[in-house]
């Protein structure tokens, strides 16, 4: 082999080297500490829903790892308390006013108007609400909270639906229109088929909105059969200055399983509905 081959090769191999190197640094390290930072959380809460309260409440050995797993904590939260009933009412609601806010959103044409009603803070916004829902006999119901969230969320998911709309062809509606099809037509055998990206995009948002969403659970709900899970982990267990932290830790991390399981499932789409709406 000749000495130019020799240090061609040799050339290419540093810069090889040198490429990888590079990849090292500006990619696969922030994206480890990125990776660190998003899932030591999850990986904390999962710690101390297993961990007996004896190494909990203990200053001596590993506080990042667990020596003796206990399901104790998890029993107390499934059996001893309304944790099953408060995820059910949790799902019902979500599900509900994000079916509400997405059917109210896609027939929603004075967008910018509704957008603005997103900018009232829900802590100056659950006054008037309150006053309504007591009028209406509603307190202490899940219908309460059905009627109620969509007030935050139909504005959001106009805005977001808006942008994704507005990149769809409009000569498609206009040839619909020449072929004798209606506007509501049009809007479900067009429009809609066209938009189910956005639609699920919307949707998430939505749902992981209302799934979250604290303020007015607290204020509309006392009793703790129909209490959401962000409300009920927080007010049954914690017993004065006592608090249960193997159970809230093992509440919030079932509460935030739903979530991250819609998410996983529906990310091609989640993705694509929020380019459509931030092209626009």
């Amino acid at each position: 082999m000749s000495t130019a081959v020799a240090e061609t090769i040799d050339s290419r191999g540093m810069q090889y080297l040198v490429s990888r190197q590079r990849r090292l640094v500006t990619v696969w390290l922030p994206l480890g500490a990125f990776l660190f930072v998003l899932l030591f959380p999850f990986y904390w809460m999962a710690m101390t829903a297993f961990k007996p309260d004896e190494e909990l409440l203990s200053r001596e050995g590993n506080p990042f790892w667990i020596s003796h797993p206990t399901l104790a904590h998890v029993k107390k939260l499934l059996f001893d308390t309304a944790y099953p009933e408060w995820l059910w009412n949790t799902m019902l609601v979500s599900v509900a006013s994000t079916a509400l806010s997405i059917a109210c959103s896609v027939l929603a044409y004075i967008g910018m108007s509704i957008f603005l009603a997103y900018l009232v803070p829900p802590s100056i916004l659950f006054i008037p609400l309150a006053t309504i829902v007591y009028k209406l006999d509603l307190f202490d119901t899940r219908l309460a909270l059905i009627l109620t969230y969509p007030t935050f969320l139909i504005p959001f998911c106009t805005w977001l639906l808006m942008g994704y709309f507005k990149s769809i062809p409009y000569e498609l509606e206009e040839c619909a229109l020449i072929d004798g099809a209606s506007r509501w037509q049009i809007l479900r055998k067009i429009v809609l088929p066209l938009a189910v990206p956005g639609l699920i995009s919307a949707g998430i948002f939505a749902f992981t909105l209302s799934w979250n969403e604290f303020i007015y659970a607290l204020t509309f709900v006392s009793s703790s059969e129909v209490k959401t899970v962000p409300v009920g982990v927080v007010t049954e267990l914690v017993e004065g200055d006592i608090y249960h932290w193997g159970s809230l830790m093992a509440g919030a991390l079932f509460g935030s399983l739903p979530v991250a399981i819609l998410y996983s499932f529906f990310v091609e789409y989640y993705v694509s509905g929020l380019t459509g709406a931030v092209k626009e």
